[in-house]
């Protein structure tokens, strides 16, 4: 397994969504700022994704971190030229070699998922792990909520298209790792968070090894039948909490490098 160098600035942080703090027993909602609402042409302007994240916070995305960072990420930067129309619509769209970037509400439900676990006093994860880069989307909307990120991907191409799409933004805090994610990346951890884009039978007891106490992993699951599900697994000092949510279609999980 090859470390990739990081980037050595910071994503821009945009002024258009500001999220509305928690406590209140109300959803956060995204506030669109006036000043920044006609800033920017097309898809570069941040009411675009504003109008993404409402949507997000409608359909019950509701923690305000996880709004905030979708609302930074442009991610029309991580689709092919073809597709950028339907960058910021609800889908998920082809990136090659037979994968896929996940529909936005999948990947803040996800995240959101993450975020109920080991976090700092300023709310924000640790050391965070993701197997199965894709195009680097995720990875950029997790460095919003986290410390470090640790990404892995398995084939070689995807994992240098999402050099190319990170390197534009300038993301300090990501390590791109080519290898097989199934053995995870024992170096970095423990983890406050492990997030998988592809789903296996059942979760790699290498992921469970490197976790912390306290935190999770949040991984689509093949079911009896073989559907998939979205599964939150909790390890505590008393044993492994495991948390079977809602139907999900990720491509398989898979071992090796290609």
């Amino acid at each position: 397994m090859t470390r990739r160098p990081t980037f050595p600035a910071r994503l821009p942080i945009p002024a258009a969504v500001i999220p509305i703090r928690r406590g209140t027993g109300a959803p956060a909602q995204p506030v669109v700022s006036k000043t920044t609402q006609a800033s920017g042409l097309g898809l570069d302007s941040a009411a675009v994704r504003a109008r993404m994240v409402r949507k997000l916070a409608a359909q019950g995305i509701a923690d305000s971190r996880v709004l905030q960072a979708m609302g930074e990420v442009p991610r029309h930067a991580f689709v092919d030229s073809a597709l950028v129309n339907q960058a910021y619509e609800d889908t998920s769209l082809p990136i090659g070699l037979g994968q896929t970037i996940s529909k936005p509400n999948v990947v803040a439900r996800m995240i959101e998922l993450l975020l109920g676990g080991q976090c700092d006093e300023h709310g924000r994860l640790g050391r965070v792990l993701e197997i199965g880069t894709g195009c680097g989307y995720q990875a950029a909307v997790l460095a919003r909520v986290s410390r470090e990120v640790y990404s892995i991907e398995r084939l070689r191409g995807l994992h240098e298209k999402a050099r190319a799409n990170l390197r534009p933004l300038r993301v300090p805090n990501v390590h791109l790792l080519f290898g097989d994610g199934m053995v995870g990346f024992a170096k970095g951890g423990p983890y406050a968070g492990i997030i998988s884009a592809a789903g296996g039978e059942s979760i790699p007891s290498a992921w469970i090894e490197q976790l912390a106490f306290g935190a999770r992993i949040v991984a689509p699951s093949v079911m009896t039948g073989g559907a998939q599900a979205l599964v939150v697994l909790e390890k505590t000092t008393a044993g492994l909490k495991r948390s079977v949510l809602e139907a999900v279609h990720f491509v398989p999980l898979k071992s090796g490098i290609a």
